[in-house]
């Protein structure tokens, strides 16, 4: 059993048209060329929402204005256990873009293929689809 869960912020950038936005994991990183919603670990002292922001600022170059929780899914990758935490961002500064390398691609969620989706992020496109209550 793992001693510490690892909590992880996932953005799910929103477009005026509907699309959300993936970014593909780089060679030489876990789970590499499968695709998940941008985002990273929470640091030391950070609330989610600070957490969120600054990682969509350092992977994306944006400045996120508004986003809400979206769904929290606890994954085992291994011997790594962590907390997928995702927030829905509707609005945001700056047009996103790859700043660490990683490509990216903007898709509607009902055209997304589950299969190219790192696991732990398909719960989020499945929760994604859902019609809002």
């Amino acid at each position: 059993m793992p001693a510490t869960v690892m909590h992880v912020m996932a953005g799910v950038l929103l477009d005026a048209a509907g699309r959300v936005l993936l970014a593909q994991r780089p060679v030489g990183k876990h789970l590499a060329g499968l695709w998940e919603f941008p985002g990273g670990k929470i640091e030391p002292g950070e609330t989610p929402q600070e957490a969120l922001a600054r990682e969509l600022r350092e992977e994306l170059g944006i400045s996120m204005q508004h986003a809400e929780p979206l769904i929290v899914v606890p994954w085992i990758y291994g011997e790594r256990e962590l907390r997928l935490d995702a927030w829905r961002v509707h609005a945001w500064l700056g047009e996103p873009r790859s700043l660490e390398g990683q490509a990216l691609q903007w898709q509607l969620p009902e055209q997304v293929d589950m299969t190219v989706l790192t696991p732990a992020d398909r719960p989020l496109l499945q929760a994604l689809r859902k019609p809002p209550r």
